[in-house]
């Protein structure tokens, strides 16, 4: 007996390996599932110019990572003691506008050489809400907690989306025509829009990304809006704001992201190198110093083996923690 619906997840054509090159751009859920990638020692790349929460955004923030175009000051907008970037998420920011300038610059070139040799793109379209600045009727990625008085809200239409997006993907296989294009919902709620303006937004996002795939077989969707709604329907699977996933929804949908991108290999060797990152964050609590000096050598003897089987694993830093790990 079911007491749940199950969300089909089928096997990618392209599976993920560790000799692959994985990009994330979009919402939050985006970096929740590239930091996953980071666990596991992974090539990946999350977000490039912060979150990015509607399709505009994040298309045009692909169009100058491809470009390769840098920013200049006058591109910059100065408000309350800071110079930022309506293209970026507040990450960006600073007081001082030749260090933000530099830390946009150094994403850009970064991502257009990463996008390159990219074998993967995942897009999470979080909201088809967007504003506009009045002063120049532009889509901005962040509204960098200026009074929205300076801003146009708008609903955008699936069309306008599909079309905009058409465009990058041709744009995108010029670039690099072996890349993999993964299209997903955000199962992270926007309430700022209401309950209603949420799941407008939200259809109309799942409605364009229908239409996108459906016309390019090169095109593929993950369902994790879905396993969010019809496998985790409780409010237990969300954080304390009700709004952003808790980790326990997390690792449920990375687990499916994994069966479906990962081959039982690399899942094999992912499971191995996670247990290892994630040991460098544990706070050791023995006091008996032979304790602590046999869990060292214990994890430096799993890193030797990996690094043996696996060279292309960089396991330096986790090889550093543990060998300046002595005890009392």
């Amino acid at each position: 007996m079911e007491f749940r619906t199950k969300v089909q997840k089928l096997p990618a054509k392209e599976k993920i390996s560790f000799s692959s090159h994985v990009i994330f751009i979009g919402s939050c859920f985006a970096e929740d599932i590239g930091r996953q990638f980071l666990n596991g020692k992974m090539k990946v790349l999350i977000n490039p110019f912060g979150v990015l929460y509607n399709p505009m955004s994040a298309a045009r923030a692909l169009e100058i990572i491809m470009s390769g175009k840098l920013f200049r000051r006058e591109e910059l907008y100065f408000y309350e003691n800071k110079y930022l970037s309506f293209y970026h998420d507040t990450s960006f920011s600073s007081r001082n506008y030749e260090r933000s300038l530099e830390k946009i610059n150094n994403s850009i070139s970064e991502a257009h050489n990463f996008l390159k040799s990219a074998t993967h793109l995942f897009i999470t379209f979080g909201t088809a809400w967007v504003y506009r600045w009045k002063d120049n009727n532009e889509v901005v990625a962040n509204c960098h907690k200026i009074p929205a008085t300076r801003f146009n809200r708008q609903l955008l239409k699936t069309e306008d989306i599909v079309n905009l997006w058409t465009r990058i993907v041709s744009g995108l296989r010029v670039f690099n025509n072996r890349l993999n294009i993964v299209f997903t919902t955000s199962p992270v709620r926007h309430m700022k829009d209401g309950a209603h303006g949420n799941q407008v937004s939200k259809s109309t996002l799942v409605v364009a990304i229908e239409e996108l795939i459906s016309g390019d077989v090169n095109l593929s969707y993950f369902p994790s809006y879905e396993i969010m709604l019809d496998e985790l329907r409780d409010y237990r699977f969300y954080d304390k704001d009700l709004v952003h996933l808790s980790d326990t929804a997390i690792e449920y949908i990375w687990e499916g992201f994994r069966e479906t991108y990962f081959s039982a290999d690399t899942s094999a060797i992912y499971d191995r190198v996670s247990k290892i990152t994630e040991a460098t964050r544990h706070i050791v609590t023995s006091d008996e110093k032979e304790d602590i000096i046999k869990f060292r050598n214990s994890m430096l003897e799993r890193i030797r083996k990996i690094k043996n089987e696996h060279p292309f694993i960089d396991l330096d830093a986790e090889e550093k923690y543990f060998n300046n790990l002595t005890g009392k």
